[in-house]
Parts: structure tokens; sequence; C-alpha cells
């Protein structure tokens, strides 16, 4: 079996066939005209045959040439994709998002891991809901809010829909929820101190509760979502977080209305070109919102 030729030499025939020039060639390279000489000569010595005519004006690529050029540069194609795909395989794509959305995401993001082991995620979590890409060092993030603006990158994963959830023991206990007057008798659980979600679903509903019942705030959707499947109460939630809950059983709707906020979650990416790992999950992640 023939010996290979030297892979700096098959490159240094790839940029001085496309310059056909021995001191372009050497001004790309970095290296002296005489090198590149010297290397194109035994490259011509180990195959055998000329590559190059030299002429007084320059060089011009022989017929063994012109066969060589385009299997050399699909050569270089290939190495460089090599490159780009395994650095990305071992590389952790960082996502940041807000911990509202954690229950949706979570679950997700470890159906992605067991699915595609070759793209890891790291995944912190805020209580903000916005991300600055110019000071955070992340490949995208989840954000909520109105429609992300700034240049970003952007697809929307689904509105924010509110609607009172609880524990399907609640609606068989000594109060059952039928009509929205009876959340009067039951503790009110807000996942935030401003009680804002509450007020925007009464008001949408065109209720106002004749004699406001307890209430008890927390500061996470989560930590609500998890009293209300216990029975302790009545929470407010956006229907899109809480389906698997819903699903599952852990939590039922006493009522049918969903209010819509005009608020929504997105995924965001800074401008520019992205890796395919992360092209990938984020078209993952946003067919599983749009299938629920």
């Amino acid at each position: 079996m023939k010996r290979l030729p030297p892979l700096p030499a098959l490159h240094t025939f790839l940029v001085t066939a496309q310059c056909c020039n021995f001191t372009h060639a050497a001004q790309q390279l970095h290296i002296t005209q005489g090198a590149v000489s010297r290397q194109i000569a035994g490259l011509e010595q180990h195959l055998g045959y000329a590559l190059f005519q030299r002429q007084a004006r320059g060089l011009s690529l022989t017929r063994e040439g012109q066969d060589w050029l385009p299997r050399v540069r699909q050569i270089f194609v290939l190495i460089d994709e090599g490159v780009q795909q395994v650095g990305e395989r071992g590389s952790t794509l960082q996502l940041k998002a807000p911990t509202c959305v954690m229950r949706w995401l979570l679950p997700r993001l470890m159906e992605w891991q067991a699915l595609r082991p070759d793209v890891p995620v790291e995944l912190t979590t805020t209580v903000q809901h916005g991300v600055d890409f110019r000071r955070e060092n992340f490949a995208a993030a989840v954000v909520y809010g109105s429609v992300p603006n700034h240049g970003l990158q952007v697809r929307k994963l689904f509105d924010e829909q509110l609607t009172p959830v609880c524990a399907p023991s609640l609606l068989a206990g000594p109060l059952p929820l039928v009509e929205m007057q009876d959340l009067s008798r039951h503790l009110l659980l807000h996942p935030s101190r401003d009680e804002h979600d509450w007020q925007s679903w009464l008001r949408a509903a065109g209720v106002e509760l004749a004699a406001p019942g307890r209430r008890q705030h927390f500061e996470t959707l989560d930590m609500a979502m998890a009293m209300a499947s216990q029975g302790t109460g009545v929470a407010i939630g956006d229907w899109s977080l809480i389906g698997d809950d819903l699903r599952g059983g852990r939590l039922c709707m006493p009522f049918g209305l969903k209010v819509r906020t005009g608020k929504a979650y997105y995924l965001v990416c800074p401008p520019g070109a992205m890796a395919p790992g992360l092209v990938e999950l984020l078209d993952w992640l946003e067919t599983s919102a749009a299938t629920g």
C-alpha cells in the first residue's frame, strides 16, 4: 500500500492552486516562497507527476492538478466539519430560564438529555424574567413577558393563560367548588405577593367575591402548585405550565375559564450563527410547546 501524501503539503497545494502564485500562497500560509516551492516539489515527487506548469507569468494546473483540486478541497471541508461537530458534541449548552417555567421546562430537558446525551445542557434558573447576552454568557434563554426585541433571535413557546387549579380531592370535599363565588370559602394560594394573577382572573370572569377568603402567598409558582396538589387550597397558575400536572391528575381545573394576560414565554438567542446542537434543541422545545 502506497504511503499517503503528507497533509501539510496537501494544504499548501490547495492554497497554491487557488491563487496559482507561489508568492501569494506563501503570504496566506505565513511561510517563505521557497518553503512553498519545496512542499509542492516534494508532493509532486511523492505522487510521481507534476501538479503545476511553471510559466514565466506564474503557474497553471496540469491535468492531474485539476483532477486533484476538488478532491483535496473536499478533504479539508470534511476535516473542518469534523472539528466543528466533535467540538460541539463535547461542549455544554448554557441555558437560562426563570423559575416560573421550571414545571414545564425541566421534564422536557430531561427527556432531551435521554434522547441526545451527546448535546448536554446546563440550566441556570433565576427569578428574573429576562436576559442580557452582552453580560451573560448563555447560548439561549427562556424569557417571560412581552415580545423581546434588541435584535435577538426569538421563538414563541406559548401564551400565558391563567386559570384556578386545585387537587381533585378538594372538589369531593365538604366545600365543593361549583360556582365561582365558592372560592370565598377556600384558601386562595398566590404565586406572588402582589396577588395580580388572581385579580386578573377574577376581573376577566366578572366575579367579585362577596366574602374574600383566606390567602397564602408564595415566592414561586412551583411552591403554590405543590401546596395546591396537597389539597391545601386553590392556586392560580398558567395553564400551559401546569399541563403535565393536569394530565397526571395531580391538579384539576374547577372552572373552564382560561384568561390570556397578553404575556408569553419565548426562546431567545443572541444574533448570529447558532451551533447545530442548539438549533436542534430549540426546534425540539418549540415542537414540544406546540404539541402540549
